[in-house]
């Protein structure tokens, strides 16, 4: 496993884990955070939060409250009991994985604030590369979080396009939008108000990892993966600096930079620059 930290702000740390088993990264992760509540409790200190962008080596994981009956077949991936809330899901290779190491107090978040920034920073940088030039005629194509289930799930008007309604849905709404499925996933824990774990994106991983499982908890669930209705590079981090560049000079859309899309649009939640908006129900 390769890690690498480097300050965003005053308040902000970045730290990224590369190849990351599971285990030994949630023992760090907690361990972390068990650190800033000591500090915070005894000397009244407030530690700078901290964004862990993580590529995990496959895994399922259950949550708290997980149910084994969501898991459909045993595979080779390992399954691990974990202490976020939520039900199973799986992480792996081409899926963006951050954990959201905050201090919810300091920062004036209640917990579903911190869920709405969660989900809002998704909509925001699926939904800008959804509209970008590196589109796959997804213009009728719009990412949302739902009221009722959290995620953020990809949705097509079919007012203005018919050719998605063939493509497994599962939820259709009354104002002419039909639910294609889910692109990313969440899962806080919440301890003496400091947040840990965090959100996952379907980039351009393999899907059929989710099909061993009823994705969190939702049987028939269609997981999907931004790099199907974008264009996506596959440039990793053992690739030279001029060949990312050149890559990345196209039209296509990196690994890192959907990452860094995220990361921008996070900090300035966390600097009080973008604003919770009104939650629309799904």
């Amino acid at each position: 496993m390769q890690n690498t930290t480097q300050p965003l702000n005053d308040t902000l740390i970045r730290k990224s884990l590369s190849a990351a088993d599971y285990v030994p990264t949630l023992d760090a992760m907690l361990a972390r955070t068990l650190a800033r509540i000591d500090l915070k409790k005894q000397q009244g200190l407030r530690t700078p939060d901290e964004l862990w962008i993580v590529d995990h080596n496959d895994v399922y994981t259950l949550g708290q409250a997980g149910k084994e009956e969501h898991i459909l077949q045993r595979t080779d991936t390992p399954i691990i009991k974990t202490d976020r809330g939520g039900q199973v899901t799986w992480h792996g290779h081409g899926q963006l994985v951050i954990y959201w190491l905050f201090d919810l107090d300091s920062l004036k978040w209640s917990v579903r604030n911190l869920v709405s920034h969660a989900e809002q920073a998704i909509e925001d940088v699926i939904n800008d590369c959804l509209h970008s030039p590196s589109s796959l005629n997804s213009d009728n194509i719009s990412a949302h979080a739902r009221r009722d289930a959290p995620g953020v799930y990809l949705y097509s008007d079919v007012s203005t396009a018919d050719n998605h309604a063939d493509m497994g849905t599962n939820h259709t709404s009354s104002n002419n939008t039909i639910m294609l499925g889910k692109m990313a996933s969440l899962g806080f824990k919440i301890k003496h108000g400091f947040s840990y774990h965090g959100i996952a994106i379907n980039l351009n991983c393999d899907l059929s990892a989710f099909n061993a499982i009823n994705p969190c908890g939702y049987a028939g669930m269609q997981m999907l993966r931004l790099s199907d209705f974008v264009t996506m590079n596959d440039v990793s981090n053992n690739q030279t600096d001029d060949t990312k560049n050149n890559a990345q000079a196209n039209d296509k859309l990196s690994y890192e930079q959907v990452t860094q899309k995220l990361i921008d649009n996070i900090a300035k939640r966390h600097a009080g620059l973008i604003e919770l908006r009104a939650i629309a129900p799904k």
